[in-house]
């Protein structure tokens, strides 16, 4: 488990770094929900803007996330939050991000956000990002349903497991691409400013693949959000790059999902991971029928 640090209990040299890069700080406000980071605080330098900074103590796959936000911060201008700095310290890595207010997009049906949404993720579709590690690499392991068989036995009865592992097994094939892939766009992902612009946050899982992964992601998303399958996927269907997705890979992706998602379940005690797979497993079954 993360354990989350204030900026006053952070290591002195780490904050010396940071004081380097933004100045004398006037006021912390420290951020306790949803973290992936031992700090999380936006810092009122006495001088300048707001800075929104993230740290990790220690290697470890979080610091390697956060270093994917680095690279996002590059690729995707105007769209991810712009990188004030970083550093590597004292066996800690601390970024600062330029403070973005907003709030979190709402994708329940009939939402005056969701064409902000889509907007902006068309706009994600159209980067090119080859030297990202593919999202095919990524998903090689393809046998997630017969790990979770062996795992929760109970939460593959009803599925013919063996017709899900080839569904499965086709997916790396279908998802490859060199467009920029965020791979996990929910509704807190989207902040919408007091202007009415979005902004996507948290990239720590970027990837190049085809243009329609995300949108297949957020179809997901939109069922949570109270959408029938049926209503979320016309919504995709809006979109440039989910338009001419055939069926057969929608199906092959949501069976995949599922089965991935499950196994997280089965393995994990991450908050929302039971929920996430049981919202997969339903829609690959709305999709198989």
């Amino acid at each position: 488990m993360t354990v989350t640090m204030t900026w006053d209990e952070v290591p002195a040299p780490v904050r010396a770094t940071v004081r380097e890069h933004i100045g004398e700080v006037a006021e912390a406000t420290d951020v306790s929900a949803g973290q992936s980071s031992d700090l999380s605080t936006v810092l009122h330098p006495q001088h300048g803007r707001r800075v929104f900074v993230k740290g990790v103590r220690g290697r470890s796959r979080r610091m390697r996330w956060l270093r994917n936000e680095i690279t996002a911060g590059a690729l995707v201008p105007g769209i991810a939050p712009v990188v004030v700095f970083h550093a590597d310290v004292d066996q800690w890595l601390v970024v600062g991000f330029e403070y973005l207010p907003g709030r979190a997009a709402s994708l329940a049906p009939g939402s005056a956000d969701l064409p902000l949404v889509a907007s902006v993720v068309e706009r994600i579709s159209e980067v090119r990002a080859p030297e990202l590690r593919p999202l095919r690499d990524r998903w090689a392991v393809t046998d997630w349903w017969e790990k979770l068989a062996a795992e929760a036995p109970g939460m593959v009865a009803g599925w013919d497991v063996a017709e899900m592992a080839r569904y499965s097994a086709a997916v790396p094939g279908l998802v490859g691409g060199d467009r920029m892939l965020h791979t996990d766009l929910h509704a807190e992902q989207f902040l919408i400013g007091p202007d009415g612009g979005v902004r996507v946050i948290d990239w720590g899982f970027p990837g190049c693949g085809a243009a329609w992964v995300d949108t297949a992601f957020l179809v997901l998303r939109l069922i949570d959000a109270g959408h029938r399958p049926e209503q979320a996927e016309a919504w995709a269907r809006r979109l440039e790059c989910f338009s001419g997705v055939p069926d057969a890979t929608l199906t092959a992706f949501a069976v995949y999902v599922a089965g991935l998602w499950g196994y997280w379940a089965a393995t994990d005690a991450a908050p929302g991971a039971g929920h996430r797979a049981r919202l997969a497993r339903d829609y690959a079954a709305w999709r198989l029928a």
